[in-house]
């Protein structure tokens, strides 16, 4: 491979949340921390040369957004989704999470009812709660392989009488990479009920063993037309600390009126180096994520082979997209407090916690495999150690 994504990294001083913050979450920051989102891998080199380019320039002044910055984001939707989404529908947002909960704090009303589907990304009941809006959850379904689907029936039930519909496309934890026949149906119960869609698709560059992402708004001009879609390439290219992310609108009305609302609070601007490192990251960034994710699917097969071989009591799953494996450790029989202090004190790994991810998470773990493969040889060797000598 033409990128080293064995080399191991130390992120200890470099004030990383995973290594900092473990402490807040596990009582130890003595762990191997592969529980918070973002990757142990160096981004493109690309990246790097332009960020320090524009750090060599030595003025770090307030950054004039250019016409090209939502072009990169364009030209990338479409060659790698066929999406062509409009550049003047965007906008600019820190990030997916402040995105959605804008979205709903400006167009919905307190009361309203939000749908989310769980497990999911614990952020999702964070934006509905922490803004007075009504939490509606329709559970996914799953199979006794280990792989999860949409309920329909109970999804169409839930949807009635709800404002918004918040997708998880491709879906955190479980790694599904929805097809366009469930895109469809979910977003024609949602046509037929009135409910909005907000489609958090922060993940859709991460596909594994040849996947391919459908946009939510890309399904039919119909559903377009209340979608809103949140994306960004903080997850693709390790960028999460430049805090930038773009906002879709389906109308130019309510894409003037957010940025309006942005203006107002003086967040409307890209920080100087999230600009030229989001411009380089869709316009010569993809070398380096074919990479990746050859890296990344290799991983999630060792993963699999090291369980099924040495860990039998863990099941992960076998995602379609992201890189968070999503494991069944119902079988050590621990209820879910027990577990995540096992998992913490006796094998020294820190995971997602399953029931922070809602309805169907408990006896469950999320791992982040977006490190290099010795690391993950040795978290997977301390889980096999602990396990074996209870």
């Amino acid at each position: 491979m033409k990128f080293n994504f064995d080399e191991i990294v130390d992120r200890s001083q470099n004030y990383a949340a995973k290594f900092q913050e473990a402490e807040l979450h596990y009582g130890t920051n003595d762990v191997i921390p592969l529980w918070i989102a973002d990757m142990d891998f160096r981004t493109a080199p690309c990246i790097v040369d332009a960020i320090k380019a524009r750090a060599d320039q030595g003025i770090f002044g307030y950054t004039w957004r250019t016409p090209k910055y939502f072009e990169a984001v364009a030209g990338w939707q479409e060659k790698r989704n066929g999406w062509q989404p409009d550049v003047e529908k965007m906008a600019f947002a820190p990030g997916v999470v402040p995105s959605m909960r804008m979205v709903l704090t400006m167009f919905t009303q307190p009361g309203d009812k939000i749908l989310i589907q769980q497990p999911v990304y614990h952020p999702f009941s964070d934006v509905v709660l922490n803004t007075g809006r009504e939490l509606v959850v329709s559970p996914l379904k799953r199979d006794d392989a280990g792989y999860y689907t949409v309920d329909f029936a109970d999804f169409e039930e839930k949807a009635r009488g709800c404002r918004f519909f918040i997708l998880c496309n491709p879906h955190n934890p479980v790694g599904r990479v929805w097809t366009p026949e469930e895109l469809r149906t979910m977003g024609e119960i949602c046509l037929r009920h009135g409910v909005e869609i907000i489609s958090d698709e922060i993940h859709s560059d991460l596909m594994l063993d040849g996947h391919k992402h459908t946009c939510m708004a890309s399904v039919s001009p119909e559903i377009a037309a209340v979608t809103t879609t949140c994306i960004a390439p903080s997850k693709t290219f390790n960028l999460a600390g430049l805090q930038s992310s773009t906002i879709v609108f389906n109308s130019g009305e309510r894409k003037d009126a957010y940025v309006a609302e942005l203006k107002r609070m003086d967040i409307a601007r890209n920080n100087c180096f999230s600009l030229v490192a989001t411009m380089e990251a869709y316009t010569h960034g993809e070398e380096w994520l074919e990479e990746l994710l050859v890296y990344l699917s290799e991983n999630m097969r060792f993963i699999r082979s090291f369980c099924a071989e040495r860990l039998p009591e863990l099941k992960p799953n076998t995602p379609e997209a992201t890189y968070l494996c999503w494991i069944d450790a119902r079988a050590l029989g621990m209820d879910d407090e027990t577990l995540k202090t096992f998992c913490v004190e006796k094998a020294g790994v820190a995971l997602g916690y399953g029931p922070d991810f809602g309805v169907g998470g408990s006896g469950f773990l999320r791992l982040n495999a977006a490190c290099p493969r010795a690391t993950l040889e040795k978290a997977l060797t301390q889980l096999e150690r602990a396990v074996h000598s209870r």
